[in-house]
């Protein structure tokens, strides 16, 4: 019998944190207020519960559906679509949510190389796009006959020309290799300890993101889960305190986690009701430990950057980078 490594924190539930949490999981047959829906996480088929949300609630959007690829979800299966299929069953989730979005709301959708040019037509007849994010999954297989594919993409979207963005609280601290001095003083450096920083503002390529994996506490069984630094750069970019943030395809609930330590409003929804009990446990571990890895100081730090030292704070915008390696 196999045993589980000393340092694998990779969250599930015991079987009566799985009963206590599922008493918790809301379901709705009915229209619900916004009051009802605050803080809840949701369980059911998204097309079946669509009609019962309230109107113009959702100031930031994350829509992360299942790509256009055969895959196990623990149970729930979807399997790959011809490419007209899959088009009209999206078509058919934005046309759901289209209703629960303000008029100034944000909206990022997540894709694979496959599937952005299926759901990029969509969302243009839809949305104002206003860019695609590519980030770096550092894992991944690879291949003998083909390029090891290791990134995602992320559509940038509005409802309207009126949006927020706040490009200052998402810069990301770099070690500079060069420091330049004008007139004897640094340029827009600074030096901390033995190292020289530079705040940079963020480009649309991201290679700092590191995928949860199994000495991560953030790490769970769900087969595509996205990284909470990943979610947190969005969430703080795109909304304000307290605004609120949706997610219909939650999965082991990151959106729902960061949403909590960054102080908005949130409510998710998935058709697994294990996942949505992992993500009530993480929320819960969220309120003890408000650490986000790689976000610290109220900025993000590059891949191995970060100094040793953290300060800590009650509001949940400073952290503590995770200790161990967690870099691959």
């Amino acid at each position: 019998m196999s045993k589980t490594a000393t340092r694998n924190r990779t969250l599930t539930c015991a079987e009566k944190e799985y009963r206590d949490f599922a008493q918790s999981i809301l379901q709705i047959d009915r229209n619900v207020s916004l009051q009802q829906i605050k803080g809840q996480l949701i369980v059911g088929d998204f097309f079946d519960i669509a009609t019962h949300f309230p109107k113009q609630f959702v100031d930031l959007l994350i829509l992360d559906p299942p790509y256009n690829l055969t895959k196990d979800y623990h149970g729930n299966r979807f399997k790959e679509l011809d490419k007209s299929s899959y088009s009209s069953w999206f078509s058919k989730i934005v046309d759901s949510l289209i209703p629960m979005i303000k008029p100034c709301s944000t909206i990022y959708v997540c894709s694979d190389w496959k599937t952005s040019s299926l759901v990029l037509p969509i969302l243009e007849e839809r949305f104002f796009v206003r860019n695609r994010i590519t980030w770096e999954r550092e894992k991944g297989r690879g291949s003998k006959q083909n390029w090891k594919n290791n990134t995602e993409d992320i559509w940038f979207c509005t409802n309207s020309k009126n949006y927020h963005f706040d490009v200052e609280v998402v810069k990301i601290k770099r070690k500079v290799l060069a420091p330049y001095r004008l007139e004897g003083k640094p340029k827009d450096w600074s030096t901390e300890g033995d190292n020289k920083y530079r705040l940079t503002y963020p480009s649309n390529i991201w290679t700092d993101i590191t995928i949860p994996f199994w000495s991560m506490p953030e790490n769970t069984p769900h087969p595509t889960q996205k990284p909470e630094k990943l979610l947190a750069k969005l969430i703080l970019a795109s909304s304000k305190k307290n605004d609120f943030v949706f997610d219909p395809f939650i999965g082991s609930g990151t959106t729902a986690v960061v949403a909590e330590k960054l102080g908005r409003q949130w409510c998710g929804v998935d058709i697994n009701l294990e996942y949505l009990c992992w993500a009530k446990k993480r929320i819960g571990s969220s309120l003890h430990d408000p650490a986000i890895q790689g976000f610290s100081d109220g900025v993000f730090w590059e891949r191995n950057s970060t100094p040793s030292q953290r300060k800590s704070s009650s509001t949940g915008r400073v952290h503590k980078d995770i200790q161990e390696s967690i870099f691959d």
